[in-house]
């Protein structure tokens, strides 16, 4: 996959078919219309392509962060090149763009500097100045221009609307195993381990202070079930996302994690957490020997949610 981060940088695009859109989570319904994009793509002999902002729209008009991001930037890409995708256009949503009427956007954005032969967007795309272009005038370029448009219509899982709002809504509600099934995958935070205070060191709970990028959500206050992904393998482990009431009471948010079977210094290394089920809230404990019995708990659930998920796995 050739990707191109400059509007200045993209030039001898062969004809493609391009898919449009935010893709800034790659669920279920971004993942569909890709693939159908090349398919589409495969039938007509050319090029498949996709066209994203690298910053979020609503961002860029409210001049600061309104939105948080639900994926790494790289972690898109990957996904979308592994889908078999030729182009990836993530570019910056500009002024120009901001202001580019429906028209200029067709004509000289997807006619003229993607070579777009074919579009592909879903039900409620829009586009041009103040959102003005829709499907439906989509539609009515193609009949113009001579393009087909293809239309994917919402994807559903559960009987609701898979939907980016919906995913960073369940985030933020702390709702992991409903993450994964509309978004098809488990949600990863990642960050370099920092030197914290060592308090859990001194009651047999060890973790890792991770500094997590403050541009991407963070699940709900709570302690997970989680994996987390070292140097040298993946290992269970328990996180607590929160301000540690009982222990200082932090005034920032702490993502801290005590991985099981392990031992070691990470101290500087960059580690995955992956959230996979929510164990309880945070709670403040009248002192710290509660707070260990309860870790110690939370610690079995973990065991024993990763021993039935590795049955689960065998079984299938």
């Amino acid at each position: 996959m050739i990707t191109f981060v400059q509007f200045d940088d993209i030039r001898s695009i062969e004809k493609s078919a391009v898919a449009m859109g935010n893709f800034d989570g790659m669920h279920k319904g971004h993942i569909e219309l890709v693939r159908r994009t090349v398919a589409g793509a495969a039938r007509n002999g050319i090029k498949s392509a996709v066209f994203t902002f690298s910053n979020h729209s609503k961002n860029a008009l409210a001049g600061k962060r309104i939105v948080r991001n639900i994926q790494y930037p790289n972690d898109k890409a990957a996904m979308i090149g592994a889908l078999g995708v030729d182009y990836l256009f993530s570019v910056p949503f500009t002024e120009r763009i901001q202001h580019m009427s429906k028209e200029t956007f067709v004509e000289e954005l997807l006619l003229g500097t993607f070579n777009m032969a074919e579009a592909f967007c879903g039900f409620n795309f829009r586009y041009g100045y103040k959102a003005e272009g829709d499907a439906e005038s989509m539609r009515a370029a193609g009949a113009l221009f001579g393009f087909p448009v293809h239309v994917l219509n919402a994807v559903r899982v559960d009987g609701q609307t898979v939907s980016s709002s919906l995913i960073r809504k369940l985030i933020a509600e702390g709702r992991m195993e409903e993450c994964e099934r509309f978004s098809g995958r488990n949600y990863f935070v990642e960050g370099v381990v920092s030197e914290g205070n060592r308090i859990g060191r001194t009651f047999g709970f060890p973790t890792l202070n991770i500094n997590t990028d403050d541009v991407m959500a963070v699940p709900a206050h709570g302690v997970y079930v989680t994996e987390c992904a070292v140097a040298n393998g993946n290992y269970a482990s328990v996180t607590n996302v929160g301000v540690r009431p009982t222990i200082d009471g932090a005034g920032t948010r702490i993502v801290e994690t005590h991985l099981l079977d392990f031992s070691g210094d990470l101290y500087g290394r960059t580690v995955r957490v992956v959230f996979l089920k929510k164990i309880r809230d945070e709670r403040r404990f009248a002192n710290i020997e509660l707070l260990a019995r309860q870790i110690e708990k939370d610690c079995s659930d973990a065991r024993k949610y990763h021993t039935e998920k590795a049955a689960e796995i065998m079984m299938r």
